[in-house]
Order: C-alpha cells, then sequence, then structure tokens
C-alpha cells in the first residue's frame, strides 16, 4: 500500500493531473500557455504545482536565456511513462458518462 500512497502524493493537488493532461503524448507548454489551457487556476499555484512536479521528476522545466525569460515545460521521460494510465483514467471518465 505504501506504493500507492507515494504515487497518490505526487500526483495530489488539485490541479496536477489538469497540468499533465495539458502535457501528455510529448507536448511542450510555456507557463502562459498552461493559465490559458486552466484558466481556473492562479499563477501561484499554477507555479507551486509545476514546482513540485519538477521536484518529483515529472515535469522537465527549460529556461532560455533571453529577454523577456523564455520558460517551457514538458514531461520528463519518467512523466511520459505515465501517459498510459493517464489514458486509461480518461477512457474510464468517458465510459461512465456513456453509461
Amino acid at each position: 500500500a505504501q506504493g500507492v500512497e507515494d504515487a497518490l502524493k505526487m500526483l495530489e493537488g488539485r490541479w496536477k493531473l489538469r497540468i499533465l493532461f495539458h502535457l501528455f503524448g510529448g507536448q511542450v507548454q510555456r507557463f502562459s500557455d498552461l493559465e490559458r489551457a486552466i484558466p481556473e487556476v492562479t499563477q501561484k499555484m499554477l507555479a507551486q504545482q509545476l514546482r513540485q512536479l519538477e521536484k518529483d521528476g515529472i515535469v522537465h522545466r527549460k529556461v532560455y536565456a533571453v529577454v523577456p525569460p523564455k520558460v517551457e515545460y514538458s514531461l520528463t521521460e519518467w512523466g511520459q511513462s505515465l501517459c498510459p494510465a493517464l489514458d486509461a483514467l480518461l477512457k474510464w471518465a468517458v465510459a461512465r458518462k456513456e453509461k
């Protein structure tokens, strides 16, 4: 049960799964792209959730040395390995709606 606890702890947080869905399939998103894609999230909360996902090795943050600063987010290889589980979760949710 500890493995389940650890996995859930990495994904807990109101916005993490939504962030991951927007990075699904190798997509690269800038911070502003994610803000537009998830308009309900505050800048502070989005930054916090991205930092946690980065710390846990799920999301990669790439900073370009340009003015204004450009930062891109993508899934790490390990984060990308979560895609089949996210896809299954999406199919599970759709199946319920179809009943």
